[in-house]
């Protein structure tokens, strides 16, 4: 009986490996063989460092949304008051608070009294959004109780104002200064409505790390809010947090039966919902064209392989008269570009990894060899581009490149099998 050796016995690596290190002069293709490996290597580099950011900014905008804003905001519906002027304005706003508080999955319930005004200071000004609440309650807001950087107290809210740092930087401001806020709805008189201007003490500044809330948000204690804007005894909407932001959807329907039949339910995703959406597809779409990057690097295997098939024509004439069946013969071939492509995924998981963990700084050194400006956060709402390594991310890369490389060679590993050894060798 004829002996016959097990797949991917160890003298098949052998040849495959000797193959690959080849020297031209030797009738190798080892030129081939680094294009292949660099083109493996930068696709899947490029592919991970873009899941990487997607899964960071994504991540990042979502916390900067959460952190900084209700995840469910509860209006009421419009009415008629007695001397027929229309209203939104939610008088028994305490007992309604208390009611939203406790449905189950409801960390925070705070009413709240909101505008928009002119912040005015040191000869500057800058249209701001007032909200009006409690100390207590601006405590529960993680990204301003909790900033990325912080100037002044909390301590000292009820006596004072909280400013965004961009409206500070925006008015030339510190913590001890005053600022003048206007609105145009003041004092009616006589003569006509006449506009509500008052100083106030400013005792915050924060980043919360979204320009827009941190360039136009202001905070005022909740019953100066409400004489401000001619609300006293009212609210304007109730500000609810939750234990699991994302699934606010299944909140929903709680929350407006214990607010009542006028109330009207807004959550973060109806507010945010559309820039998620276009995310994913711009995610989905991203994905697609690296993948196709990552076909076209794997093809270079294919050229590479089907040259030292030429190369090696008489190679393979001899093996096979020595007794290496077609299956031998294909798996040699196949381990030539099985070898590239492992390597090359590995290469680029490591690159893309150091990409993904030293980002900040790279992204520095673009920015200043750019001379600034790379990064725009008026535009894209946050200060830096961020990036969070996800395993699924990795392991989606790997083997979309190991699958791709694997694909791709075994095509030219099966030209070589089918080789006729007898053409081989007829002009040897």
């Amino acid at each position: 009986m004829a002996h016959t050796t097990p797949p991917f016995a160890p003298f098949e690596f052998m040849i495959a490996w000797r193959y690959l290190r080849a020297k031209r002069a030797e009738g190798g293709v080892s030129v081939m063989t680094w294009i292949s490996l660099l083109g493996i290597t930068l696709a899947v580099f490029a592919l991970i460092a873009t899941l990487a950011v997607r899964s960071g900014f994504r991540e990042e905008f979502v916390d900067t949304i959460l952190g900084a804003n209700a995840h469910i905001t509860v209006y009421q519906d419009m009415r008629i008051s007695e001397t027929g002027a229309a209203s939104r304005k939610i008088t028994e706003y305490t007992e309604l608070a208390e009611q939203i508080a406790a449905v189950p999955g409801v960390t925070h319930a705070a009413p709240l009294v909101k505008g928009q005004v002119m912040a005015s200071a040191r000869g500057r000004n800058a249209g701001v959004e007032v909200f009006g609440i409690s100390a207590e309650d601006l405590q529960g807001i993680p990204r301003i109780a909790n900033p990325q950087e912080s100037q002044g107290s909390l301590d000292n809210f009820e006596g004072g104002i909280a400013i965004g740092s961009g409206v500070a930087r925006e008015l030339g401001l510190l913590v001890g200064d005053k600022v003048q806020l206007i609105s145009p709805n003041g004092v009616k008189t006589a003569f006509g409505t006449s506009p509500r201007v008052k100083a106030y003490d400013v005792v915050y500044i924060f980043t919360a790390g979204r320009y827009d809330v941190d360039r136009t948000r202001v905070y005022l204690p909740f019953a100066e809010a409400q004489a401000y804007f001619n609300s006293t005894g009212a609210a304007d909407e109730i500000e609810v947090m939750l234990e699991s932001p994302n699934n606010v959807d299944d909140m929903v329907l709680p929350i407006f039966q214990a607010a009542g039949d006028r109330a009207m339910v807004w959550t973060w995703k109806d507010a945010s919902g559309a820039f998620l959406r276009a995310l994913e597809v711009e995610d989905n779409v991203m994905f697609v064209i690296l993948s196709i990057l990552v076909l076209i690097a794997a093809m270079n295997i294919t050229s590479g392989l089907i040259m030292l098939v030429k190369n090696k024509g008489r190679d393979i004439g001899i093996l096979r008269t020595m007794g290496l069946t077609e299956g031998a013969v294909l798996r040699v071939f196949f381990l030539c570009g099985a070898f590239t492509g492992v390597l090359g995924t590995i290469a680029g998981v490591i690159l893309g990894c150091l990409f993904a963990i030293y980002i900040d700084p790279i992204f520095s050194l673009v920015n200043y060899v750019a001379g600034g400006g790379v990064w725009d956060p008026q535009i894209r709402g946050l200060y830096n581009l961020p990036a969070k390594l996800e395993l699924a991310d990795v392991l989606s890369a790997v083997f979309l490149s190991l699958g791709l490389s694997f694909v791709v060679t075994i095509f030219p590993a099966r030209r070589a099998a089918r080789m006729n050894p007898v053409e081989a060798l007829r002009y040897e």
